[in-house]
């Protein structure tokens, strides 16, 4: 009997995260959905950074997600930027940890590489891929949900390999692995 698991993958953001979800039965993968939580209206940033913890919670009690495959912030030039990326990310894998689900950060050029094929890929380029692999009737108007397909698929095919990421099971997993973070 073929082994069944999900996968919520998630594009972390402050104006908009994105999110997907796919079943893996076996080694097929099945396009459960994908959405956008759109934070732009907001003006306060630690309300956006509840809303993100409160719709991730929310995605995994509805899901039960068995894994989260989450996107690494890249290393911009943008200081202020970076910071808010980083807290929306930390706040996402925080929901996740507080219900005990795994957690896998994958760097965006990984997540375009198992996609497309090419770490440089756009966008566009990763959504049209994921439309033909998961035969996606339409790509919504923003791509930010299919970034956070893109990761979960990304899991999926990186599944029983050694991978450069991190991979966290829990509050106590992540303290081991990030010694230099606790005071």
């Amino acid at each position: 009997m073929a082994i069944e698991r999900i996968i919520l993958g998630i594009d972390p953001g402050t104006t908009i995260m994105g999110f997907g979800l796919i079943k893996v039965v076996g080694k097929k993968m099945e396009f459960i959905q994908m959405n956008e939580l759109m934070l732009q209206k907001y003006d306060d940033h630690y309300l956006k950074l509840k809303l993100i913890f409160e719709r991730t919670v929310e995605l995994i009690d509805t899901y039960h997600p068995d894994e989260i495959a989450i996107e690494a912030p890249f290393f911009g030039k943008n200081v202020q930027s970076m910071l808010k990326l980083g807290r929306a990310q930390g706040v996402a894998m925080a929901a996740g940890l507080s219900r005990q689900v795994p957690i896998t950060e994958y760097l965006p050029k990984k997540i375009k590489m198992a996609i497309t094929g090419n770490g440089n890929a756009s966008k566009e380029q990763v959504a049209l891929m994921l439309k033909s692999l998961l035969d996606l009737k339409t790509l919504p108007k923003n791509l930010d949900a299919t970034d956070g397909l893109a990761a979960a698929v990304c899991h999926f095919y990186n599944s029983g390999k050694v991978i450069g990421g991190k991979n966290y099971t829990g509050w106590a997993s992540f303290v081991k692995q990030n010694p230099s973070k606790i005071k």
